[in-house]
C-alpha cells in the first residue's frame, strides 16, 4: 500500500520536472547588511588546588611515617607535611641487628624495654637480662629493683610543637574557608 502511494507520487512529479520550462529573470540585486553587537566571554576555570606534599619514609629501612594535609579556599591554599619517628619500629630493627651480629642477650635486652615483652618473658620463665645477669638470678635482681621495670609507653611520640602548629594551621584554614 505504501509502495503504491510512493509510485503514484513519483508519476505525478516526474512529468512536471521534465516538461517544466525554466524561468529566466534578468535582475541585479544589491544588498547591504549592517550589524552591531557585543560579545561577552565568561571564563570558568577550576578552583586553585592546594596539593599536600607526598611524604614517605624513604625506604623500607626507615622507621618514619609521613603525615600531610592541605586546605584550599578561592584565595589561599596551604599545605604542610611532616614525618614522625616510629619508636617501636626502631626497637625491632635494633634488636634484629644485634641478633644478626651474635649479640643475642643484647637483642633480648632491647626488646625487653617494651613492657609487653618484659611481661611475656617473665611469664615464659625466662626473665629479661638485668645488668648482664640472666636466668633466675635476673628474676631476683628485677624483684629487688622494681623501679627499673619498663613502664607502659606510647609507641609513637608526637612533638608538642608540631602538634600545636598543625592544629593552628587547621584553624587558620577553617577561618579562610568561612
Amino acid at each position: 500500500m505504501m509502495n503504491k502511494t510512493i509510485v503514484a507520487l513519483l508519476l505525478l512529479i516526474l512529468p512536471l520536472t521534465v516538461y517544466a520550462e525554466p524561468i529566466v529573470t534578468d535582475s541585479t540585486t544589491n544588498s547591504t547588511v549592517h550589524t552591531t553587537g557585543s560579545v561577552t566571554t565568561t571564563l570558568k576555570s577550576p578552583p586553585p588546588s592546594a596539593i599536600s606534599p607526598s611524604l614517605s619514609g624513604g625506604n623500607s629501612d626507615s622507621c618514619t611515617v609521613g603525615v600531610a594535609g592541605a586546605v584550599q579556599t578561592q584565595i589561599l591554599g596551604i599545605s604542610a607535611g611532616t614525618t614522625t619517628r616510629d619508636l617501636n619500629c626502631e626497637r625491632l630493627k635494633n634488636a634484629k641487628t644485634l641478633y644478626d651480629m651474635g649479640m643475642k642477650v643484647a637483642a633480648v635486652s632491647v626488646l625487653c624495654q617494651d613492657l609487653r615483652v618484659f611481661d611475656a618473658m617473665l611469664m615464659a620463665g625466662t626473665p629479661c637480662p638485668y645488668n648482664g645477669i640472666i636466668g633466675s638470678d635476673a628474676k631476683i635482681a628485677w624483684e629487688n629493683d622494681e623501679g627499673e621495670i619498663p613502664k607502659e609507653e606510647v609507641i609513637t611520640k608526637y612533638d608538642t610543637k608540631e602538634f600545636l602548629l598543625s592544629v593552628g594551621g587547621a584553624l587558620l584554614g577553617l577561618l579562610l574557608i568561612l
